[in-house]
């Protein structure tokens, strides 16, 4: 068990001393009178099944790493007993979808098998339920924010012990079952088998907690432990992994470890079974969370004793293996924010190279985090005297983070709102109180607010008053200056459209001049937006769609303004434009263009393929590669509402245009997209406005292209799409397809979730059986149907590196979600690519 640590890198060390060894009086005529435990456990479930976790300040205290002790229990039922004498010939089966099962004993499992030490938290994901069953009380028994420890666990990969095994084409999921003998069969749930394949996931066949066997309370003596994600996937007493194509069927997998819609209630639940088989609803990984520690609750500081600041402190983790980077304070209920420190200890186990209890320690060259982390914030104590609460929240390396109200659910899992302090006053003193107490006798301020009346989910904590009853008043947002005090030139209308050119756009924005030459070449939206706005008033649209920092950003571009003059006689001939519908093709780059909604159609849950109606002798007039903007009035608000759009309707079609949308509407919890919203509100009939084209590529045929005004020979092109994202790619590749005399490679790489919703999916694949040798389309799934032939997993690097190596006139369009986006980034220049190579729409 003995360490070696040539570097001597200073590692947390678990607390000392020794465990507990004797059974409590409360455990003697139970089926678990064979299990030691410390009585500073605080039991949720009563006597049996033994569930506790620790009081929060005792836990906190004990550092990085929690002693056995007092590492949170979740035990459905009885513990199994497992002798001495039994504990290596333990045998757990490896079967299913796999071409060589077999079962193995923990001893071979031991001597075959590389062991590895990992510093890992388990989180209960019924962690912080209380506060949900404050609210209105949910499935699931009352967890306080102490249903998290960590530990070294030892033992295997399971990716090691499953590539012996050699899970078969069409296995999908790893389903494991424990020894524990419950009302419903034995405990069982599933993983998704890629991640168990996954050695950066670090998944692991335990045997040893922080350098000595399992305590039976804790799986002994082996247990799956899966980090990042709740501790309902992490199975005890493992006797059975199982490899198959489906979720696993076990009671436990079905009406456990579930966050079901807010709309659910515990009587639809029960009448209604078909939510608990909803695998969408299921839990895997851990949501951002964090908690407040000290000041303790109900604890008090006298005023009268010379103290200058209290240091504030507390524990923040996240999930699949995403680091916290910051956390924030409040003192002032929400309306400003400050940074806190944070203490990474997982990090100091990255620094040593080392054997850590018979087993090397494998965190040295991994980028996750499994850990939690400590984060304290200095304040004074004249501030918390003028403070009515402490707020804290954490936010992810994914941008997640802490929402302000809680989510409510059947079950009560995942709670993860803004930990809230309060901090009651008298003259001599200031006491705080944390929204719950699990020790007998108290109680926090969400009870006290409850039984005052007050509704914990008015968005003010349940407070109610004077004062109190209008919503807090947001900050007062500062004007982005977009001049320069030192350009004060003033422009005639004829010196303004003298001086535009192609080579000189100059355009107006609120009265003034701007000049756009110097970001031709990076314009986002390529130089083409810029061209088509010089000589313009583009004020309306550019505030629409452009970003605070866009905005910043303009101030070096800013070179004087219009005179009172040329502001008048520039409206006037904005406003009349000119004859639209005289012109051949519809779209405009500089008007506003106006059709009318002809047509939708229903594809899927959540996308509609909308048509608009403009004079039938007009072609859209868009070439291929680019984007045209939609403008409509949001029917509440009445405010304009721009967007890009890549129709899937050719650019030469006569009297309409179609755009094929993704549609992402409102919930309980999310306010949806302004576009989208609106669109699903519009009739039949109703008019928009459409302009156009903008964009970086414009394909011009035949493996030529242009890239933001730049001529390139192309001779193959990979196109990298996920969901929507599919629609400037399908215009490109129909492009090459169509005509014979093209001879430009293609091959389309197009990820989605489920098969319903590969969008253009039956377009895509006709079209790459007209070029069979050249063009091919690859469809890959995050969550496939059993009977799905394709590839499956999201977009991988190592299905780039098949699929899209780098090559001489090869260029690479990109166009999903940001995150999907990053990850293709990045590793396209991982393996190879230039940037200069890749064109995201």
């Amino acid at each position: 068990m003995a360490v070696v640590n040539t570097l001597r890198v200073k590692l947390p060390s678990p607390p000392s001393g020794p465990a507990a060894s004797s059974v409590l009086d409360k455990d003697k005529d139970t089926p678990d009178s064979h299990v030691a435990r410390d009585g500073r456990l605080i039991r949720l479930t009563g006597v049996h099944p033994f569930n506790a976790e620790a009081p929060l300040t005792a836990l906190y205290d004990e550092g990085f790493l929690t002693s056995v002790d007092l590492f949170y229990v979740r035990n459905h039922g009885p513990v199994p007993q497992v002798l001495d004498d039994d504990v290596l010939p333990w045998e757990i089966s490896v079967e299913g979808l796999v071409e060589n099962p077999f079962t193995i004993t923990l001893r071979k499992l031991v001597e075959e098998f590389e062991q590895i030490t990992l510093p890992i938290t388990l989180v209960c994901a019924g962690n912080r339920r209380k506060e949900q069953n404050i609210v209105r009380k949910t499935k699931g028994f009352s967890w306080g924010a102490a249903g998290l420890s960590t530990a070294l666990f030892t033992g295997t990969l399971m990716a090691n012990v499953l590539r012996k095994a050699k899970p078969l084409r069409g296995a999908r999921y790893l389903c494991m079952e424990g020894a524990d003998k419950l009302p419903n069969g034995h405990y069982g749930t599933s993983v998704k088998l890629n991640w168990a394949m996954d050695p950066n996931k670090g998944i692991m066949l335990a045997h040893g907690m922080n350098g000595a066997p399992l305590r039976p309370d804790h799986g002994r003596p082996l247990r799956a432990v899966v980090p990042g994600t709740i501790g309902g996937r992490s199975v005890k007493w493992l006797k059975r992994l199982i490899v198959t194509a489906e979720p696993s069927d076990n009671w436990y997998h079905y009406y456990d470890n579930k966050v079901l819609p807010t709309v659910v209630t515990p009587e639809m639940s029960a009448a209604e079974p078909a939510w608990w088989r909803d695998e969408r609803y299921a839990i895997y990984d851990l949501n951002v969370n964090s908690a407040v520690v000290y000041p303790q609750h109900d604890e008090v500081i006298d005023l009268t004793l010379p103290r200058q600041d209290y240091p504030l402190r507390g524990y923040a983790y996240g999930g699949g293996g995403r680091r916290i980077t910051r956390v924030e304070i409040s003192l002032d209920s929400g309306r400003s924010w400050r940074l806190a420190e944070i203490d990474y200890p997982e990090d100091r186990f990255r620094e040593a190279d080392i054997d850590m209890f018979n087993g090397r320690l494998d965190v040295f060259s991994r980028e996750t985090c499994f850990c939690w982390c400590f984060w304290t914030y200095s304040v004074s104590i004249l501030e918390l005297r003028n403070s009515d609460s402490i707020l804290v929240r954490a936010m992810d390396e994914s941008m997640m983070c802490q929402p302000r109200d809680m989510y409510w659910s059947v079950l009560g899992m995942m709670n993860n709102p803004w930990f809230r302090v309060t901090i009651e006053k008298g003259d001599q003193w200031i006491r705080f109180q944390h929204p719950t107490s699990l020790l007998p006798g108290t109680s926090g301020w969400m009870d006290k607010a409850k039984k005052a009346g007050g509704d914990l989910l008015n968005g003010r904590w349940g407070e109610k008053g004077a004062g109190l009853e209008e919503p807090l008043t947001p900050p007062v947002e500062q004007e982005i200056q977009m001049t320069n005090p030192d350009s004060t030139r003033l422009f005639t209308l004829e010196e303004f459209k003298g001086e535009t050119s192609q080579e000189k756009p100059l355009f107006i924005v609120d009265g003034h001049v701007y000049d756009g030459t110097a970001y031709l070449q990076d314009h986002p939206g390529g130089a083409q937006s810029i061209l088509t706005s010089a000589g313009s008033d583009v004020t309306e649209d550019f505030m629409a769609i452009h970003s605070e920092n866009a905005k910043a950003m303009m101030r070096q571009y800013h070179v004087g303004r219009l005179d009172q003059d040329a502001r008048k006689r520039l409206g006037a001939s904005a406003n009349e434009g000119e004859l639209l519908a005289s012109r051949s093709e519809f779209l405009h780059p500089k008007h506003w263009a106006k059709a009318t909604l002809g047509h939708v159609k229903t594809l899927s849950h959540d996308t509609k393929l909308f048509r608009f109606i403009f004079d039938e002798h007009q072609t859209v007039g868009l070439p291929i590669g680019q984007h045209l903007m939609l403008r409509i009035k949001d029917p509440i608000t009445n405010e304009n509402i721009i967007r890009a759009y890549t129709p899937v309707s050719e650019g030469i079609q006569k009297g309409s245009v179609d755009l094929l949308i993704k549609l992402y509407l409102p919930t309980p919890v999310l306010a949806g997209g302004k576009m989208t919203t609106a669109l699903d509100k519009i009739e039949i009939g109703m008019e928009v406005e459409f302009k156009g084209p903008i964009g970086k590529l414009e394909y011009l045929g035949r493996g030529q292209v242009t890239i933001s005004g730049v001529h390139r020979k192309v001779s193959s092109f990979v196109m990298i799409c996920g969901g929507s994202g599919v629609t400037p790619i399908f215009q490109v590749f129909r492009a090459v397809v169509q005509d014979p005399e093209d001879t430009t490679f293609c091959t389309v790489i197009d990820g989605n979730r489920l098969e319903e919703d590969i969008l253009c999916r039956e377009e895509l694949d006709d079209l790459s059986t007209l070029k069979r040798d050249s063009c091919r389309v690859i469809h890959t799934l995050t969550s496939p149907s059993a009977d799905w032939t394709g590839q499956r997993g999201r977009i991988s690097e190592s299905l780039l590196r098949a699929e899209a190596p780098p090559a001489e006139d090869r260029i690479a369009l990109i166009c999903g979600p940001g995150a999907m986006e990053s990850f293709v980034r990045e590793t396209l220049k991982k393996i190879g690519w230039s940037e200069d190579d890749m064109v995201f729409f």
